[in-house]
């Protein structure tokens, strides 16, 4: 399983920080994270991803410079700092994850296995 937290109401230009555990048996190290989100009436949006491999991390152009990913593999749990925050950042973020990926990350297609998601609302 997946279980997102960190979510909330936050102001134009805060700061946020959402976090993600996994839950499996599996090495979550072997594992590629994402994070993706969703306005309502519109397709999910690529944000971030981190590979299994360590090999960099891939973002979304809409927060690139803005946004980072990251992994604690000692908890199994991925992070999304998110900073300089705007109201069209509003969405509902969702994790996501793939055991030994090894496709195109800015996917869906490419994760098995996804959270509930978690609320992000930015007012201006």
């Amino acid at each position: 399983y997946l279980e997102e937290s960190g979510g909330g109401l936050v102001e134009d230009g805060e700061s946020l920080t959402l976090s993600c555990s996994l839950g499996s048996e599996r090495t979550f190290s072997s594992y590629a994270m994402a994070w993706f989100r969703q306005v309502p009436g519109k397709r999910r949006e690529f944000v971030a991803a981190a590979p299994w491999t360590n090999n960099g991390t891939f973002y979304g152009a809409s927060v690139k410079g803005r946004f980072s990913i990251s992994k604690d593999n000692s908890k199994s749990t991925v992070y999304l700092q998110m900073s300089s925050l705007k109201p069209e950042d509003t969405a509902h973020y969702y994790c996501a994850s793939r055991f030994n990926s090894r496709g195109d990350l800015r996917r869906e297609s490419e994760y098995d296995l996804w959270g509930r998601g978690t609320q992000v609302t930015v007012s201006s």
